[in-house]
């Protein structure tokens, strides 16, 4: 079973507008409610290409009642751990001319009590892949607790992620800005390295419309979609994500992990929402994905 970790749930919100103009009034054609943050969103991937999945996080109020309502009506398997705090709200803003403008809460205070209890919920499931994911709330312990001798992949940024890396994840997916910050370093291979020389055993790089750098001890990969897609980004990153655990969780080469990770992110490009994707690309796309090695 893969479990992903989600310690700062969320409600997100989106909104579709013809246009985003500062300062002006909106009236949205569509708004939409659904149960998120990024392990959220990995697990709702997980579940939709039929992979055995579970679903750990917290929720408080009357927002965390929403998100656990709203998983349990889609299926998904979940671990929720109660807190005292209300579960943060996130809203996205889809417009016509394609950007996406997002406002991300901080979410609730963690009590040491609640951050054990998250910890105990997940060493409970014993998975063979732990997806740990997304922003730490205020008061939270580090991610690198949680990292056991299962296989693991770290999604976080900033000094999240770089406490995490105590805990030797197998594998970790920050976006080119996102390395860029924690290292220091312009050049993705060896902002990479720098991070493999210091706990991760992989780094796998989102680099947007150019796809994936992998980053590993067996070698490194660049793979590329078939053609730039048009539409939400912000699940797409959780895509790569999930498929990046199942394809440790079969133990599959990286060329094959990675071919199946941008088509599938570019599935998520083409939902609706965050954690959706449309199937027929993702089957479609992957005998198209372009993966060609690189020299270390």
């Amino acid at each position: 079973m893969i479990v992903t970790v989600t310690p700062n749930t969320a409600l997100d919100v989106t909104y579709t507008v013809d246009g985003l103009r500062p300062g002006d009034v909106h009236r949205a054609r569509t708004v939409r409610h659904r149960a998120g943050g990024k392990g959220v969103n990995v697990a709702r991937v997980l579940h939709t290409i039929g992979a055995d999945v579970r679903a750990i996080f917290t929720a408080g109020g009357p927002t965390g009642t929403a998100v656990v309502g709203e998983l349990a009506a889609a299926g998904i398997p979940a671990g929720v751990v109660p807190i005292g705090g209300e579960t943060r709200r996130t809203t996205t803003v889809l417009a016509d001319d394609g950007s996406v403008t997002l406002l991300n809460e901080p979410g609730p205070r963690l009590t040491d009590d609640e951050w054990q209890a998250l910890a105990t919920a997940v060493r409970a499931r014993k998975p063979d892949v732990l997806v740990c994911s997304g922003s730490l709330p205020p008061g939270a312990g580090g991610y690198a607790g949680l990292l056991g001798d299962a296989p693991s992949i770290l999604d976080t940024s900033g000094e999240a992620l770089l406490a995490g890396l105590a805990g030797r994840p197998s594998v970790v997916k920050p976006n080119a800005d996102e390395l860029r910050e924690v290292t220091g370093l312009s050049d993705p291979v060896a902002a990479a390295k720098e991070l493999r020389r210091v706990g991760a055993g992989a780094v796998v790089v989102s680099l947007g419309p150019e796809g994936l750098l992998a980053v590993t001890g067996s070698g490194t990969w660049h793979a590329a979609p078939s053609t730039v897609l048009r539409g939400n980004t912000t699940g797409a990153g959780d895509a790569v994500v999930a498929a990046l655990a199942l394809g440790l969780s079969r133990a599959e080469s990286w060329p094959d992990i990675l071919r199946r990770a941008v088509a599938l992110s570019g599935a998520a490009v083409l939902g609706p929402l965050a954690g959706d994707v449309d199937l027929a690309h993702y089957q479609a796309e992957q005998g198209l994905v372009a993966v060609r090695a690189r020299p270390d």
